[in-house]
């Protein structure tokens, strides 16, 4: 069932028909699509193109429509071709005739184009709701674990440092996400309804007032860009991907730090799997599932922009194909977002294994350069001094704290006693600018 066809004087074959079909991608879409005509039909009213009385049907009409599709009384026909042909169509099988009126002075274009922007305005927000939930997670169990932990550059042990204040790497990861998503959603709050097909209408519309109506805060400046930029979804997609780079890369320490290699923490047995054959493994399957899918966010982004790169101005049906990558997409990225919080809340941090894996790096091998600095040798000197002296330790098998003053003192003469208590490894932390922010 379709809202064109005039022209043709032979039917679209089955297999075209179904090709061009939408609806099982857009029918979320519904809600959207209603509101969008209720306040198109408004603004019908309001210019004296339709009458009160027209207005009324309509609007009663697609009312109606939303409460039973809401509740359940009516169900989306996927023998349509699209949401947008089965509002208006299931309209007019309602209220009759004057639903054809539904259609004045807009197109399918700007119609679609209207849809995607209320629900990426709704479901931006939602997403933001989930990273600030992942985020108060997260903020809850750095605090509940301020333990010493090796950080790491290269993946090799390189100084001192605190799970709160790595885990907190995240949090702020999720503030720059949050920032990105709230000015995608800034740059697409223009309104695409009245640029119709591509040149607007010869009707006296309002446009103004329908952008106010639906909550825009400005309509679209040019009709041809309105109907075919599709600028908001890469951003949101960009956004999203980057959403996904950040959970990755916790997913990848989770994994890691449950290894029994590293052996810092445990993932409770509500994300983990088990091997079918080995009885002793513990998988951190859900960390692998959110690493996985992060390729699966990025090529949504690359399929769309691909898609894009070549389309003349204006509208061009290659465009059907931003949906499905952006509700994709969408769906995966609030998925991981809620996943990782429920694999946080029940992650235990193995304090003492941390501690240990800190006494057995040289982690305190800085601070003695910084030690030597202060007595007034050259940076470049302290460093080779401290190389020195780490060489030793290793063909020793001791950690520099252990090393007696006699011994440290065959490297620089300007070591004294104090030397142990500016390398402990808790004093480290609570030195200066450390103690702000680890």
């Amino acid at each position: 069932m379709k809202l064109w066809g005039g022209r043709f004087r032979k039917k679209e074959s089955e297999l075209m028909d179904k090709f061009n079909k939408s609806i099982n991608i857009d029918k979320r879409l519904y809600c959207e699509d209603i509101k969008g005509s209720i306040a198109h039909v408004k603004m019908l009213v309001k210019c004296n193109i339709l009458s009160e009385d027209e207005g009324k049907k309509i609007i009663n009409g697609l009312n109606s429509i939303l409460y039973d599709l809401e509740n359940g009384k009516l169900k989306i026909d996927a023998s349509y071709e699209d949401i947008h042909t089965f509002v208006e169509m299931t309209l007019t099988k309602r209220i009759g005739e004057v639903g054809k009126k539904l259609h004045t002075a807009r197109s399918r274009n700007d119609q679609v184009a209207l849809d995607m922007k209320l629900y990426i305005k709704k479901k931006g927000k939602d997403v933001i709701d989930e990273i600030e939930k992942l985020q108060k997670i997260i903020a809850k169990k750095g605090e509940e674990n301020p333990y010493i932990m090796p950080g790491y550059t290269h993946l090799q042990r390189a100084q001192v440092v605190t799970f709160k204040h790595h885990i907190m790497a995240y949090y702020y990861m999720l503030e720059r996400d949050k920032k990105r998503i709230l000015n995608g959603l800034d740059i697409l709050d223009e309104s695409p309804l009245g640029c119709c097909a591509l040149a607007g209408t010869t009707y006296n519309i309002d446009r103004e007032y329908t952008a106010k109506e639906l909550g825009f805060k400005k309509c679209i400046d040019n009709f041809l860009d309105g109907i075919s930029d599709r600028d908001y979804i890469i951003e949101l997609l960009s956004a999203f991907s980057i959403i996904m780079m950040h959970l990755s890369r916790l997913s990848e320490e989770l994994i890691l730090w449950s290894s029994k290699e590293f052996n810092f923490i445990e993932i409770d047995d509500n994300f983990t799997t088990g091997s079918s054959i080995m009885p002793q493994k513990k998988n951190p399957d859900g960390a692998e599932l959110i690493r996985g899918k992060t390729g699966r966010v990025y090529g949504n982004l690359v399929a769309l922009l691909t898609t894009m790169k070549a389309l003349p101005l204006s509208y061009n049906k290659d465009m059907q194909e931003d949906k499905e990558h952006f509700f994709d997409s969408l769906d995966t990225v609030i998925d991981c977002l809620v996943i990782m919080g429920e694999m946080l809340k029940g992650l235990k941090v193995k304090k003492d294994n941390m501690i240990k894996a800190v006494r057995k790096g040289f982690l305190n091998a800085t601070e003695i350069a910084d030690y030597l600095v202060k007595k007034g040798v050259p940076f470049r000197d302290a460093h080779k001094i401290v190389g020195d002296i780490v060489l030793y330790c290793e063909d020793k098998g001791i950690e520099i704290e252990e090393m007696k003053i006699q011994e440290l003192r065959q490297f620089s003469s300007l070591i004294d006693e104090d030397i142990y208590d500016f390398i402990d490894y808790e004093n480290i932390l609570n030195k200066g600018i450390k103690k702000k922010m680890l």
